[in-house]
């Protein structure tokens, strides 16, 4: 039996979920997830901050325009998805330069003495420390009661999710895309590609233009912190070159190497060479020692050419509409990629700036 919607979503991640969450009260939606669950793969493994300075001009914009949302997230959570945390930068004498490209056009940050920074982090090495600078205003994200609310929205406005369904065909006859899985078949006039890691893939099963996308693992760790000292409310803390960062995350440290390693994609796992050495360079910057990893994970985080996603439909082919790229933002800017995706596809005005999106069309990344 074929079942029908107005549009079917590939992917039941952040991306996924919102879009759902977005059309279903205006459209029939449903969603296809390979795995058993939703969120398995990046949205299950993210670093869980809201940072409005992190990534380029348009993907501070879409984190500012996601905030209202986080912090009154109506229909999907009776209370704010965001709390307390703050992000520091640290810089070596190295790093200074790096330190000052981050600032520059950011918002709301506050340059630190190397013993304001030390205060704030107890752990760190006061030797080598040259500069620093601290978001006060960046918080921990409750991902995981984002994605389910997303989900009970588009649930509640009858959106289908169906898990373990891979896409094994895909194809659009008489302006109808039809997509085989081993749950069955599904058909509507409108594919929207949130497959994350595998977007490319789903693409080239649609026999659309790729967008180049390329996933990179992330790898994490969680170690105890010295017998006695209390990291609750010490803010996340990385190096301005991006080597290495270190949160606080119940009572313990998760440090992630930072690592950026292309791969394809798949059901990620560390390295661990390169979890190692990510935790070397962790050392090096502070007074503990790591003489335990209770656990690791990996992620992928996948990014084309500019490092922006790619929110929109493809130019090249009816009716397949892009929501990928999402690299390591997916998560802080989910509320208003969502709403983008949803006014889009509905031909409505989109609230964001037209120059914001017009830097996600498809178009731009295209062969």
């Amino acid at each position: 039996m074929t079942e029908t919607a107005d549009f079917l979503v590939i992917g039941g991640g952040i991306a996924g979920a919102g879009a759902a969450a977005r059309l279903a009260p205006e459209a029939a939606v449903i969603v296809l997830e390979m795995e058993d669950a939703l969120g398995r793969h990046s949205t299950g493994r993210s670093a869980a901050i809201y940072i409005r300075n992190y990534g380029n001009k348009a993907l501070r914009a879409i984190t500012a325009a996601s905030e209202a949302v986080l912090v009154e997230p109506e229909g999907i959570s009776e209370e704010s998805l965001l709390s307390p945390r703050g992000e520091m930068l640290i810089a070596r004498d190295d790093e200074v330069d790096a330190l000052e490209t981050y600032l520059k056009g950011s918002y709301g940050m506050e340059r630190l003495t190397p013993d304001e920074a030390v205060a704030l982090f107890p752990l760190l090495r006061r030797d080598g420390l040259a500069a620093a600078a601290i978001e006060r205003d960046a918080r921990d994200i409750d991902v995981d009661r984002l994605l389910q609310g997303f989900a009970r929205l588009a649930r509640r406005h009858g959106a289908r999710f169906v898990t373990d369904a891979p896409a094994q065909s895909i194809a659009r006859t008489d302006g109808v895309w039809r997509v085989e899985t081993p749950k069955g078949t599904f058909e509507a006039p409108v594919l929207i590609n949130a497959a994350g890691a595998w977007a490319d893939v789903v693409a080239g099963l649609a026999k659309v233009l790729k967008v180049g996308l390329v996933p990179m693992r992330r790898s994490a760790a969680i170690v105890p912190p010295p017998k006695g000292v209390d990291v609750t409310g010490w803010p996340l803390v990385a190096s301005a070159s991006e080597t290495w960062y270190a949160k606080p995350d119940a009572g313990k440290l998760m440090v992630s190497p930072a690592d950026e390693d292309p791969v394809e994609p798949h059901d990620a796992w560390p390295d661990d060479m390169v979890l190692a050495e990510g935790l070397h360079r962790f050392e090096q910057a502070v007074t503990m020692e790591v003489t335990r990893v209770e656990r690791s994970w990996a992620g992928l985080r996948s990014f084309v050419a500019d490092r922006t996603p790619v929110v929109g439909f493809a130019p090249d082919t009816e009716g397949f509409f892009w929501l990928a790229g999402q690299g390591g933002y997916g998560v802080q800017t989910a509320p208003a990629l969502s709403q983008l995706a949803a006014d889009l596809c509905l031909s409505r005005a989109p609230d964001l700036a037209d120059e914001v999106v017009q830097a996600l069309n498809p178009s731009r990344v295209m062969a």
